[in-house]
């Protein structure tokens, strides 16, 4: 019977330091929380409310949102609609992220009855609706400066501080090793999902502010409702636990430098995507842009930034993996900076980068291959014989494919692609047309010119 016994002993401890020698092997995954069903296949519009309209009114806005739905936007990301600080105002309106008071609606925007509103037309057309927040600093005349000025950052001499070096002079930064300011800025993010149903936030300069306050934020949030969280910030670890999309800062300036500087396509592809298929969590997302309100402001206009590359840019933007962003005004091909803090309505009008994204989106929301992050497929390179100037690649998803092949160089280019892996019959996007796919793929593009296939049903 001891024998028994002790034979029981070693085969249960040999039984379990079995299971843990093999758990300790099994991967894991690095996110650790999970993005709403809705977020899967979503595309992102940020939406300047000032210059929106010449009324720049939060009911000026509910007009536009039919066009918004038929472009293919699904998620509406408004710039910060709070109070504007008055004390060290920049221009005449002053700039959105002086916050004055977080839980309190911008007069120049509308009522709190009018932001109600918006929100229920948005969410009455299938979309979705996120807030911009700035959490790292306030304006100078926000009440917590007087009441809980030990929330704030100091300098040498005791004083208030801006981002330090930074021009941000209407602004001042909070010291995020308050616990208090921390339980107040995370009640004032639930405020808004409570009591005005938003779906989540766009959070500015999230890798200013400690990642442990966004992931203990996130838990909170999701406790109230599924919400999808943006920072500007390129930072994976953001992903672990706190947001499901990060800036792609670096795919932006990439395709500048090929765009005005005739970079090399194979910087592209061996120095961006290659590292982002290796390293990059897959259940993360990188929000693609073109255009947004810091680029178009203090960086240039779409065209001077991407000139004659620019609608190849927007393509290829779009098929990469992550979440699109369109910026105010850039399906109206607007060609100016707009105005920070002044009134500058944009000028709306029917252009060709309305119909290029239109397609696009369309696409994207019925191939799976387009999809974000993980349900998405990885973009696969296809060899060609003109790596410098043509990037060719397939994404595929659940037997959905799309195969695209971008010229991005200032110069005609005659290629051929290995498609011997692809073979097959697929619809141009743009033309609608049927082309065949053989085992060799020979195409003469023009400068900038891009074909995309797709097998969508």
């Amino acid at each position: 019977m001891i024998r028994a016994l002790i034979l029981l002993f070693f085969l249960f401890h040999f039984t379990m330091k079995s299971q843990q020698t093999t758990s300790a092997y099994q991967p894991k995954p690095y996110v650790e929380m999970k993005s709403p069903e809705w977020v899967k296949n979503a595309t992102l519009y940020e939406l300047n409310i000032r210059q929106f309209s010449p009324e720049g009114s939060f009911k000026a806005v509910e007009k536009q949102l039919p066009r918004l739905k038929k472009m293919g936007i699904d998620i509406i990301w408004l710039m910060p609609m709070q109070p504007i600080g008055e004390v060290n105002r920049k221009g005449s309106l002053g700039s959105y992220y002086s916050v004055k008071d977080y839980l309190g609606i911008n007069p120049e925007f509308g009522t709190e009855a009018d932001f109600r509103s918006l929100v229920k037309a948005i969410h009455a057309h299938g979309m979705y609706v996120i807030l911009d927040w700035v959490a790292n600093h306030s304006s100078w005349d926000n009440e917590l400066v007087k009441k809980h000025p030990e929330w704030y950052t100091k300098s040498r001499d005791g004083k208030f501080q801006s981002t330090p070096w930074r021009d941000y002079d209407d602004i001042i930064d909070f010291d995020y090793s308050q616990p208090g300011l921390r339980k107040y800025m995370t009640d004032a993010l639930k405020f808004w999902v409570k009591e005005y149903d938003i779906d989540g936030y766009r959070c500015d300069v999230a890798s200013f502010v400690p990642i442990d306050f966004w992931e203990n934020v996130r838990t909170e949030l999701d406790a109230i409702k599924p919400v999808f969280m943006l920072a500007e910030a390129e930072d994976k670890e953001l992903h672990r636990k706190a947001f499901d999309a990060t800036y792609n800062w670096t795919l932006w300036n990439i395709l500048h430098q090929i765009a005005t500087s005739g970079k090399s396509v194979k910087s592209l592809g061996e120095a961006y995507i290659a590292e982002h298929v290796s390293i990059f969590p897959k259940e993360g997302i990188r929000m693609n842009f073109i255009d947004n309100h810091d680029k178009n402001s203090w960086e240039g206009t779409q065209y001077t930034n991407f000139g004659a590359a620019l609608n190849a840019s927007i393509v290829f933007s779009a098929l990469m993996d992550g979440m699109p962003l369109v910026y105010s005004g850039q399906e109206a091909g607007l060609d100016r900076p707009l105005k920070f803090f002044e009134r500058d309505p944009i000028d709306w009008k029917e252009h060709e980068i309305a119909k290029l994204y239109t397609a696009l989106f369309a696409l994207k929301h019925k191939n799976q291959a387009l999809w974000n992050g993980k349900h998405g497929g990885e973009m696969v390179r296809l060899m060609n014989d003109k790596m410098d100037q043509v990037i060719s690649f397939v994404r595929e998803k659940n037997s959905d494919k799309v195969i695209a092949f971008l010229n991005l160089s200032k110069d005609e280019v005659q290629v051929n692609i290995d498609t011997h892996f692809d073979e097959g019959t697929y619809t141009n996007l743009f033309s609608g047309k049927k082309q065949k796919i053989p085992n060799t793929t020979s195409l003469k593009l023009a400068p900038w010119e891009y074909v995309v296939l797709h097998n969508s049903k």
